[in-house]
Formats: structure tokens, sequence, C-alpha cells
């Protein structure tokens, strides 16, 4: 016999297992059903965040940069280091540790919240009479029927054509996570967030790395002066990022991997290496969901279409996070699932896509919200903007990491923040101030009359705010 519920979510990525939370937080029955399984077998939700991608790349990030701070930044420290070794079978197994963690933590999380979980493969089934028949397949089979329906399946790895991942020599960023051994020479074609994060977790491990990228510049969603601090920062780490590079094929018979490619004065190049990863973009997980089945709506990419309440062209089905339109980010996942589980309630939540920050979490870290300062300009916008290096921060000086700077842009006559971008240490929490100014409206005045601990790497955003109006005291 069917098991009934007021919403019934499918995928327990971040998306998901947040909505199913919320839904119960607000007094609903929900249901959560998610395939994602570990090495064992057993129930692993979180999704690609938590499995294969933001918890476990941070993990390595974490420990390749210890690696990399004991072998060439300890002496400056007056701590000398003998013998210095990689034991990355131990390295890997605290990665794993700190996955099965999170995973753990989902399922306390739901019992917590007194969440039914199903470990399987969830599909539409049918229109019943009481909603939606929702079918899943695997060790929890079952038959789900649901008031609600709320599609949260995230993405995975975009394929290079004909090049279906081995995930043992051309890999995704979940074989990149895993690899047995340092590569002595690392092949990355993508310079975005996963390839430069993923890059530069083997170079500090000592993999001899080559970025291709296909487009002329050099992280084009980010600030231009962001983009070209970022880019000569990583590159003088060792990194070989190597910009309108076109690939024109990829052998993977002999015992590397070779890559043709076109570079960007139009010579034919050929790139040998021992492991390739392919971060060329993400795609929607809609295959077996069910679909067709009951006339859900996918667009030519495979996205569910929504409107922006992310209800979809059915009554009581609504789609969030990776699946549906804008950026691919686990925190806009989280606040869409929150906004659904509320609007399903009869509340009228909103997300607000311009503060939704970004993060790329190589070192320099790059942050930004709002605004760049090309996009002001092509808007014609009249704006104001400050700066404020690292070099010239206190606490900045005492971590021994003084790359990069805070910019902040303002509007010209109302003062309003309009867009903060961060490049240097701890980029990722110092964003977090700006996206709060900017969803309360604030201006750039505010950040400048708020007191800042001394010495703390907060105090450069506060000095970048005073800039805009020419009054930086520390610079």
């Amino acid at each position: 016999m069917a098991k009934q519920f007021d919403v019934v979510v499918i995928g327990a990525g971040p998306g998901g297992y947040i909505a199913a939370i919320r839904v119960a937080q607000l007094g609903m029955s929900v249901a959560c059903v998610d395939a994602w399984s570990d090495a064992s077998g057993k129930a692993a939700p979180g999704g690609t965040c938590t499995n294969v991608g933001c918890i476990p790349s941070k993990a390595l990030l974490q420990s390749s940069e210890h690696y990399e701070q004991a072998g060439k930044h300890f002496a400056e420290h007056g701590i000398e280091v003998k013998g210095l070794g990689l034991k990355l079978d131990a390295l890997l197994g605290r990665k794993d540790t700190v996955v099965t963690q999170n995973n753990q933590g989902i399922l306390y999380l739901f019992k917590k919240n007194k969440v039914s979980f199903f470990h399987g493969k969830a599909a539409f089934n049918a229109k019943v009479d009481a909603g939606w028949s929702i079918k899943v397949d695997g060790k929890d089979a079952e038959e789900l029927i649901a008031k609600h329906v709320v599609v949260a399946t995230g993405s995975s790895a975009r394929q290079f054509p004909d090049l279906p991942f081995d995930e043992e020599k051309v890999v995704s960023n979940d074989g990149a996570l895993r690899f047995a051994s340092v590569p002595k020479k690392l092949g990355v074609i993508g310079a975005g967030v996963i390839g430069l994060e993923l890059g530069s977790v083997w170079r500090r491990l000592g993999a001899e790395v080559t970025i291709l990228e296909g487009a002329a510049d050099f992280l084009a969603a980010a600030d231009r002066d962001v983009a070209k601090e970022a880019l000569k920062a990583l590159t003088k780490q060792g990194l070989n990022i190597q910009m309108g590079a076109k690939v024109k094929g990829i052998d993977s018979k002999g015992k590397g991997v070779e890559v043709s490619y076109e570079d960007a004065a139009g010579a034919e190049q050929s790139l040998k290496v021992d492991r390739l990863i392919v971060s060329i973009g993400r795609v929607p997980n809609t295959d077996g969901l069910g679909a067709e089945t009951v006339g859900l709506k996918l667009d030519e990419r495979g996205f569910v279409v929504v409107d922006d309440d992310c209800l979809t062209n059915l009554p009581n089905v609504w789609a969030v996070g990776d699946v549906v339109r804008g950026p691919m980010l686990a925190h806009k996942a989280e606040e869409e699932g929150v906004a659904v589980a509320e609007r399903i309630s009869g509340q009228h939540p909103h997300v607000n896509f311009d503060t939704v920050p970004w993060v790329i979490y190589t070192s320099p870290e790059i942050s930004w919200v709002g605004k760049t300062e090309q996009q002001l300009k092509k808007e014609g916008r009249d704006y104001r903007a400050g700066s404020f290096p690292f070099m010239a921060n206190g606490r900045a000086r005492a971590l021994g990491d003084t790359t990069g700077f805070v910019k902040v842009l303002a509007d010209a006559k109302t003062d309003e923040v309009l867009g903060v971008h961060i490049v240097g240490p701890m980029a990722s929490e110092l964003i977090a101030e700006a996206v709060t100014i900017m969803e309360f409206r604030g201006a750039s005045e505010d950040i400048a009359r708020i007191c800042h601990a001394h010495p703390t790497l907060s105090e450069a955003l506060k000095e970048a705010a005073l800039a805009v109006d020419k009054r930086a005291l520390n610079f």
C-alpha cells in the first residue's frame, strides 16, 4: 500500500534535504528520496556537494595547503621541518571521513525533524486523485503519494563530446578527488571553479599542472581587476593556465592522455599528461525522472522549466537547485529549498539572485557579490570605486598572506553598495558582510562607519569602503 505525505522531495542534496527539513518544521509530513550510496552501499545523502563536490574538495584543499605550508613557508616562522613526506592514502582517508560525517549529519537531521527518508531512485509514476504517485526503486522500494513534489535532483559533470569519463585517466570532479597517486603531469580542461580548485590541490601535492581554457578572458564572470590579480598569483604558484585554447581532440588509448589543441595564436599544440580532469560545465539530472510520464516540462538543455517561484508547469510540482535556471551553487539551492517549503505552507518568501555570493577556494581565495565594474560601465551607471590591498592590512601581514585586495563599488549619488569583490585570504568568509549590507541596501558609508575589530582581515573591507570616499586611513 502506498505511503502518503504532504510533500515528497526527490533528491537529498543541499536544495533537497534543506527543503525537506523546512517542510517538516512547518508542520507538514514529508519524505525525502535519494539514491546516493557510499562505498559500502549505505545511504549517503548530501548530493554532489557533500559526496564529490564542495565538501571533499575543500577537505583536500585544506590538506594540500598544510602540506605546501610545511614544505615552503614554515621556515619563515622559525619552524624547521625535516623529512617531510606525503601519505596520500591518509590524506584521502581524512577527506572520506569528512564526507561520511556530513552524510551522517544529514541522516541525523532527518531523524530529528521527523523526515521520512527512502534510499533509492525516485521517478514520477502518475497523477492520482490525492496528488502525485512517486515510484522508488532501490533498497527502499516503495510507492509514495504526495500532494506536493519538490524536484531537487542536482547535476552531473558534462563529458567531453564522444569521450565518456573512465574516472581513471579521463576524470570528472569525482575521479579527481581520489587519484591513487600524485600524477607527474596533470591536464585540466576548463579554468572555472572546479578546474582551478582541483588543479590547485594536485599542484600543491607535486603535480605539474596545465589548464586549458577556451575563453579568451580568465574568470570572465569576475571583476577584471580581481581576475587579473588571481591569474598573476596562480601563475606565480606554478599553474600553467593557457587561455584561448581550443581543444580539437583527446586520445586516451595509450599509457597517458594526449590532448590536441589550438592555442590563442592559432598554432597547433599537443599536451601529454598522465591524467586529465575535464571540467567544462554541468548538466541537469533529469534522465530517469519520469518527466515524460506526467508531462513535466524540460527545456532544450534538460533543465526543469520553472517560474520565479520555482513552480513547474504541473500543479503542486516544484523544482530547485542545479536542475533549474540560475547559478549552480549549493547555497542558491538551499535558499530555493527553504523558499519552496514556505510557499507550500502559504508564506511569501523571496530569493534575491542579485545578492547570491560567488566563491572560488583557491589560494588566494576569490569571492564577489553584485555587479562588476565592467557591468556597471556597460549599463552606463554612475558609480564610485574604492579598493584596499591586503599588503596594508596588519592581520594579513601577521598571517604571511598579503596577496590581493578588496574592492567596493557604490552608486555615485545614493552611495548604495552595488558590488564587492575580493581576492585574498579568507575571501569566502569576508564576503558575508558585503552580502548583508547589500540585502539591506546599505551604503559604503555604512560599512565605513561600522567598528571592525583590530587586527582583522575584515578591516580591509572597511578601508575599501572608506576609499570610495577617498579617505582610506591605512593606505
